[in-house]
């Protein structure tokens, strides 16, 4: 079994309930029927809900879903990218699991909002501005963010309770403009040299790796990406200022 199986027989949390639930108990089973994995459940339904590999994991699908159709149209090329983004996070075995419980999920009616505000409620901070930084890759992954994409992406972000500078930082990641990196940082060109420095040190603290190492290494390192973006922009601005 490959590590998407596990991930889902391990336990969907609170993704097994409600509308993602919902969704995914239609998808679910077929998928996984002929290996014989049957998903569980480590939510009880009593306390503090806790993010498993496996709800994160069907929560990003969902989403990615939802954005691939959101301008009205699948295309081939679309689910050969991101079946190629999923082999270079996850691994080949995974990539195809994915793969497969994905196209199932674009024959699906999402309910997005309903769908977001699951998210939010159960799923920590870092982790949902994870999922926002997966979704713009795989929007931008056929070359281009179409202006449908982006506004579901705007939607979801507002709906997941991620807030607007948090949102227009990791934006700013994937669709470039003259101040992309001041932007990223979280901060306006006016600010000084030490308000830049003190920028830089609490967002390399928000988009650490670390923060999202209880999902696994998998994860971890596909969050570096969005913590490598931080650095740059921060070069960036230290060589236009020459700040040392």
């Amino acid at each position: 079994m490959a590590k998407f199986g596990k991930w889902i027989a391990g336990g969907l949390g609170w993704a097994f309930f409600g509308p993602l639930g919902g969704i995914l108990g239609f998808v679910v089973g077929s998928v996984f029927d002929s290996d014989k994995v049957q998903p569980g459940s480590s939510y009880s339904g009593a306390g503090q809900p806790t993010t498993t590999t496996g709800g994160y994991v069907m929560s990003l699908l969902v989403l990615v879903a939802a954005v691939m159709k959101a301008d009205g149209k699948v295309m081939k090329s679309e689910l050969e990218y991101v079946k190629q983004f999923f082999v270079r996070t996850f691994g080949t075995a995974s990539a195809h699991e994915a793969t497969r419980l994905l196209k199932d999920l674009l024959n699906q009616n999402i309910p997005i909002t309903d769908v977001c505000r699951q998210i939010s409620k159960n799923m920590d901070y870092s982790s949902r501005l994870q999922l926002l930084h997966f979704l713009y890759g795989i929007a931008q992954a056929d070359g281009q963010i179409d202006s449908s994409e982006r506004d579901l992406i705007a939607h979801i972000a507002n709906e997941m309770g991620v807030s607007q500078k948090d949102f227009e930082s990791i934006q700013s990641m994937f669709i470039q403009n003259t101040d992309a990196a001041y932007t990223i940082l979280e901060i306006d060109r006016t600010a000084t040299d030490e308000e830049i420095k003190k920028a830089y040190r609490k967002m390399a603290m928000k988009y650490h790796p670390d923060k999202v190492s209880y999902l696994g290494e998998d994860f971890q390192n596909a969050a570096k990406e969005k913590f490598q973006k931080v650095n740059e922009a921060y070069e960036a601005i230290k060589k236009e200022r020459n700040i040392a």
